[in-house]
């Protein structure tokens, strides 16, 4: 199991937490970015404390505490979207589809078993399912 894993398996409230009181601290001691060393971002802890003095990594944190507690919203509805959208069928199969409908309308056209106006209805409504 890599790095990414393992921080996706952490507890997201306890960081979105973490990244809250990072963003609202009142001390002078910068707690910004406590967040990354519990999710194992050493690097960007670091980062974050260097930069503790400005109020870069406040806003950077409130940001991440959001972005924690609503991705998995956001990955719920991205997955239920993803699921209800049908597959869009070929073009090519599509047209030919058509096609082969409105040679059989054509046939029962010629044979007398559809008048020019039904005709010209179906005609018309075939054409129209082309994406």
């Amino acid at each position: 199991m890599d790095d990414h894993q393992a921080n996706h398996q952490k507890n997201r409230k306890i960081a979105a937490l973490l990244a809250f009181i990072g963003a609202i601290q009142p001390t002078p001691v910068p707690f910004a970015g406590i967040h990354k060393f519990y999710l194992g971002q050493y690097g960007w802890g670091m980062a974050y404390l260097l930069l503790g003095a400005t109020q870069v990594p406040r806003f950077a944190c409130l940001l991440e505490s959001i972005w924690y507690l609503t991705e998995p919203l956001f990955q719920r509805l991205w997955q239920h979207n993803n699921q209800r959208a049908s597959p869009i069928p070929n073009l090519g199969e599509a047209v030919e589809g058509v096609a082969n409908s409105l040679r059989e309308i054509e046939h029962l056209r010629q044979e007398g078993l559809l008048s020019e106006y039904e005709f010209e209805q179906k005609r018309r409504s075939l054409l129209e399912q082309i994406p």
